[in-house]
């Protein structure tokens, strides 16, 4: 045997550890390095799906109405191994489809249904989601069946809406198209704690003042979907439940009286699970051995009833019929007094005042008999408030109003991170176009851009305002929930116009001159934008002796006013741009952290990002026209200096008190350049400094200009799902 891969001790010859312990990575050992591992996230090579497999093409030819029939059918198919509360899965169904997009944040887009992501660490293992696990395993006979067409990201959700119609409700609409992901999503910051459910103090800077709730963390606790059901900490008070929930919701795009009749009418079916000893559950999946065949938290006192299921520890359904949509839960909550109890389970939950046992749900597997109801403290807020209050009241008195307001505040929950509705597919979208949605008009494919480009080349503006331009209309888009981007010119309305990443100065006077080119050759302002930063791009290009066209599809539309959410749109606003080199104020975060983290949203590759923060320093496109990072004599040409000056070994780099750098010659000490940590990473971490002498060397200056050219039509078409269909 080869005597180097036998341990000398004896001992086995495989790294211990080394395949299955997170803390053996590099960041082990040098915990400040910029971690690239999020533009590494979900690419081919984790993929099990053929390389010219077409997801979208593949969802036009589901058999729709089969899967829907199929999802409601096992609805009433109880199980043995985890028997259905009163025979019903609904209101699992509902729980496993509102977690799954709950995880949303409109901070940064992340979290939510769109990719499947529940079925992976750590949210496969929150406490707020135990025994989901068993739905998805109750939902897998479907998703075996039909396939690869149906994700389980789009299976996840349905099940949720199949659930609701198999109890009465008609839902507002449905649409297929979300794509699932093959591993954990490295790139979202769930909170630094280091305990599930550790004190809310943790993500708040005052937990007496919502807002200060850490952005762009939603949730007050890590592990939890929401808020905590026992109260704030655990300690029961519903009005001051009532402003986290407030707070929580508004963080997950939702209004008042969105909120309140999400809560009202999730409760309406369904029951909590805590009627036994939490000491006896079982670990969570990720924590399981691997007999336990991926499910966690085993309930060994179960003996096939659903009664003895435990999950929250919460106990009771919140209404007389739990598997019925109905107006019970506001009967319940405003036709009786409340104190507060505690469950079997020992949770904080409350409980009626001298209700009749007759007027009791049944128990979930004896209707023989009945069981007392509860609410958590988040219910006892509706009634609490005066906000939630006043629109309950208005539910209440309107069933038909309160259906309707539920169904699209519960469409908006689960298909927010859609992004628009041409990646919606099916026969149950709805007609209606939504504001939420971001809706941009179909724009006009017909004008001649030869004659849109040469008005544009006549026009004075100058290459780098005209990519300037390009890219700041392009950069907000976020691949997380598929906002923002280039199409609908929502650059030159309220509030993207007033951004101070955006320059509005010298935006409205490059706008002066686009927008009349626009209207004089019927093409859409969007479109004209983006042409107009390829026409400074080809001229940036040929100015450095290349050759190289920039690839141009006509189609994008303007938006309105009337069509922009503008309040929600706020969060999409620049902190920070690397690829300008610029950032509003000091952060806790280094500016190459924020840069990584924008390039990840703009669905870029480490090497993407690294040919197109050199390539933008050529371009003279800096915010302000800072000189930083400006590492060339050439500037206004599309050349490779910024990486050849970069690994140069003629220079040396000097750190200032400012934070910023001085790149000085080392034979004469003159100061060549200036430069900030965004720049001199590209020369400094080894995996970006890999990439940098790629694009240095003197036989890829034309493959410099050739990939630039890629990524930056990649960034300008990134919201151009129409192409996609």
């Amino acid at each position: 045997m080869d005597g180097n891969n036998i341990d000398p001790a004896g001992g086995c010859p495989v790294t211990h550890g080394g395949n299955t312990e997170l803390g053996n990575s590099v960041t082990k050992w040098w915990p400040k390095t910029l971690n690239l591992d999020i533009l590494h996230q979900h690419g081919a090579r984790t993929n099990p799906m053929d390389q010219d497999y077409d997801h979208r093409n593949a969802v036009k030819a589901l058999d729709y109405e089969g899967v829907k029939a199929d999802v409601k059918a096992l609805m009433t198919e109880s199980q043995s191994w985890w028997p259905a509360d009163w025979g019903h899965y609904g209101g699992l169904m509902i729980r496993l489809a509102w977690h799954s997009a709950g995880s949303y944040r409109m901070g940064d887009g992340r979290g939510g249904a769109g990719s499947g992501n529940i079925r992976f660490a750590p949210l496969n293992s929150w406490p707020d989601n135990a025994s989901l696990d068993k739905a998805r395993r109750l939902l897998w006979p479907v998703k075996k069946k039909y396939g690869n067409a149906l994700s389980w990201a789009d299976l996840i959700i349905l099940a949720g809406n199949m659930a609701y119609e198999s109890m009465g409700l008609r839902t507002f609409g449905f649409g297929f198209g979300r794509e699932d992901i093959w591993g954990p999503e490295q790139d979202v910051n769930w909170g630094a704690e280091d305990e599930w459910l550790a004190p809310s103090e943790n993500r708040y800077a005052d937990l007496d003042d919502t807002s200060t709730l850490y952005n762009p963390l939603a949730a007050v606790h890590m592990g939890l979907i929401y808020v905590n059901p026992e109260g704030v900490n655990g300690n029961p008070d519903p009005a001051r439940t009532a402003l986290h929930v407030r707070e929580t919701f508004a963080r997950m795009a939702m209004n008042d009286e969105e909120t309140a009749a999400l809560t009202c009418g999730g409760h309406t079916v369904g029951k909590a699970h805590g009627g036994g000893d939490h000491a006896h559950i079982g670990a969570e999946p990720e924590g399981c051995p691997v007999h336990a065949q991926g499910l966690g938290w085993s309930n060994p006192g179960m003996d096939g009833k659903a009664t003895n299921a435990f999950t929250s520890g919460i106990e009771g359904a919140w209404t007389k019929n739990p598997t019925q949509w109905d107006m019970g839960y506001f009967d319940y909550l405003f036709g009786y007094e409340w104190e507060l109890t505690k469950s079997p389970a020992g949770a904080n939950q409350w409980k009626p005042v001298d209700m009749p046992e007759d007027e009791m749900p049944v128990d979930p597997t004896d209707p023989s008999v009945h069981r007392t109801p509860m609410m958590t403290d988040a219910d006892m807020a509706m009634k609490v408030d005066p906000v939630y209050n006043e629109i309950c009241q208005k539910f209440r008195a309107d069933p038909e109003y309160f259906a309707d307001t539920f169904g699209r505040a519960w469409f908006k929950l689960t298909h927010r991170d859609m992004g628009p509705r041409a990646n919606y597919y099916g026969p149950d979208v709805p007609a209606e176009e939504l504001i939420w949605q971001d809706p941009v008009p179909s724009g006009p494919t017909s004008y001649d851009t030869g004659v849109v480009r040469a008005k544009i080349e006549a026009s004075g503006l100058s290459a780098a305002d005209m990519i300037a331009t390009a890219w700041d209309s392009a950069r907000t888009f976020r691949g997380s929930d598929k906002r923002g981007g280039a199409n609908g010119a929502r650059i030159r309305l309220a509030p993207q116009k007033d951004w101070v990443a955006n320059e509005p100065e010298r935006l409205a006077k490059v706008l002066d001159v686009l927008e009349p080119i626009a209207a004089e050759t019927g093409a859409s302002v969007a479109d004209v934008i983006v042409l107009a930063g390829n026409v400074g791009l080809e001229q940036s290009i040929k100015a450095a002796g290349h050759d190289v066209k920039v690839p141009f599809s006509p189609g994008r539309g303007d938006a309105s006013d009337d069509q922009t959410d503008a309040s929600s749109f706020d969060v999409l606003e620049p902190l920070a741009c690397g690829f300008r080199n610029w950032q509003k104020e000091e952060y806790a975060v280094a500016p190459e952290e924020l840069l990584l983290d924008k390039a990840q949203l703009l669905g870029l590759t480490a090497a993407e990002m690294t040919v197109l923060v050199g390539g933008m320093r050529m371009l003279g496109t800096n915010h302000g026209g800072s000189k930083l990072g400006v590492f060339t004599d050439r500037e206004g040409q599309l050349t490779n200096d910024f990486f050849v000056n970069l690994t140069d070994m003629a220079y040396s780099w000097h750190s200032l008190e400012d934070g910023t750098y001085e790149i000085r010659d080392r034979a004469t000490g003159d100061v060549k350049w200036t430069a900030t940590s965004t720049d001199l990473v590209f020369g400094s971490n080894s995996i970006l400094r890999a990439y940098a002498e790629v694009y240095a060397q003197d036989d890829n200056a034309e493959k410099f200009v050739r990939d630039f050219v890629a990524a930056w039509t990649k960034v300008m078409n990134a919201d151009r799902f129409d192409l996609l269909n």
